[in-house]
């Protein structure tokens, strides 16, 4: 059975459209992950709490959407490296911030978008990039 031009160039398009879009899924994931991990990391440690400035730059880390208050506090009481890593989980996050509950504790406020930003950027992205190829 011979294949047609057309055929032959749909089937590239969808082949090159799935690398991306998986890399993509993989990345966002990693950062969001990672993000969580540095705030469990900082909720954590009780050592690093003694100054203004930290405490300042913790509550900047338990919200998915800090106001440019907390954003200044965050990048006083954090590295630089630290801060990329926020400010790209700030903009991964920024989608689900409504889900965030009001009333509940911090582990909840950031584990709830957290949990639904790797459900669309790993499991949805993933799903989209295996559909790029041609397989559901």
């Amino acid at each position: 059975m011979r294949r047609s031009a057309a055929d032959m160039r749909a089937r590239t398009l969808s082949a090159v459209l799935e690398s991306p879009i998986r890399f993509v899924a993989m990345a966002a994931s990693a950062c969001v992950l990672l993000g969580f991990v540095l705030f469990a990391l900082d909720e954590s440690s009780t050592a690093s709490q003694k100054t203004q400035d930290a405490i300042a730059g913790r509550k900047a880390s338990q919200t998915t959407d800090p106001s440019p208050e907390q954003e200044r506090a965050r990048e006083r009481a954090h590295s630089a490296p630290r801060e990329v890593v926020d400010d790209i989980n700030d903009v991964l996050l920024a989608p689900f911030a409504w889900i965030e509950p009001e009333s509940a504790d911090r582990w909840l406020r950031r584990g709830v978008p957290t949990l639904v930003a790797l459900i669309v950027y790993g499991f949805g992205l993933g799903f989209l990039a295996r559909y790029a190829h041609g397989r559901p």
